[in-house]
């Protein structure tokens, strides 16, 4: 039987770390990038991002399943493409790239985007957005997903403005993500990322994930609209504002 990692202080941020990716698979898009950050508190980034992949793909079947239905074909054909590009890029520059830049540029990138909405009070404002700025933003969501599981923002910095039905965002947002991740397997398996250990205690997290996802499933569909939306932005804020700090602290401790 494969080990696996005992020590209660992984724990007492591996167990949050779990809870927040359920709820944003659930339906909570966003707290789920808070995630990877919490782990990395004990593991590298890039090891953390692996370990929790096996726990991510378990969620995204549950999610794909219950959102089968509601998802927006146009989104996915203009973001995916643009997603595997900024992967390749991550796999071949994951030795060179600071993990505290990528968190450093994430978070800026969705505090400006927040800032900007708010301070324009266009919230309720459907925009149509470009072709040329869902690739570039797929993009930017492909590259920081695999490095630190952080897609999440530059994602919604596209699609949050489209003001689209809530489900709608939901199931598109799942099926974009699951894609991104079922192809981080390889890249990951190359870079040495999974270790027996890991895939052991990712196991041994599974039954938190599940419940976790299924309790972001029932938010989501309790929660008005206008509520919805108004929670997805506060939570996109505050999860940037984290990965900024984080992102800086770590630049300026080098």
């Amino acid at each position: 039987m494969p080990s696996l990692i005992t020590d209660p202080l992984f724990y007492a941020v591996a167990i949050p770390a779990v809870i927040f990716l359920g709820l944003s698979k659930g339906g909570f898009a966003g707290v789920g990038t808070a995630a990877t950050p919490l782990l990395a508190l004990y593991l590298p980034p890039l090891e953390a991002a692996a370990l929790l992949l096996p726990v991510l793909i378990t969620q995204d079947l549950i999610s794909l399943y219950v959102y089968r239905r509601d998802w927006d074909g146009w989104n996915l054909k203009i973001m995916l493409p643009g997603a595997i590009i900024g992967m390749a890029i991550g796999w071949l520059t994951a030795s060179y790239v600071s993990d505290n830049a990528v968190r450093a540029i994430v978070g800026i990138v969705g505090v400006a985007f927040v800032a900007n909405v708010w301070l324009r009070r266009a919230v309720d404002e459907a925009r149509t957005m470009s072709q040329a700025s869902g690739v570039f933003w797929g993009g930017v969501s492909g590259f920081t997903s695999f490095m630190t599981q952080g897609g999440g923002p530059p994602f919604q910095v596209y699609v949050l403005p489209q003001r689209l039905p809530k489900l709608t965002l939901v199931g598109t947002t799942t099926i974009f993500f699951a894609v991104v991740n079922a192809l981080k397997i390889g890249p990951y398996f190359a870079l040495g990322q999974f270790t027996t250990e890991n895939f052991a205690t990712s196991v041994a997290l599974l039954p938190m994930a599940i419940a976790a996802n299924f309790a972001g499933v029932w938010l989501v569909r309790r929660t008005p609209t206008g509520l919805f939306y108004q929670i997805a932005y506060v939570l996109l804020f505050l999860i940037s504002i984290v990965l900024l700090w984080q992102g800086i602290g770590g630049m300026l401790r080098r």
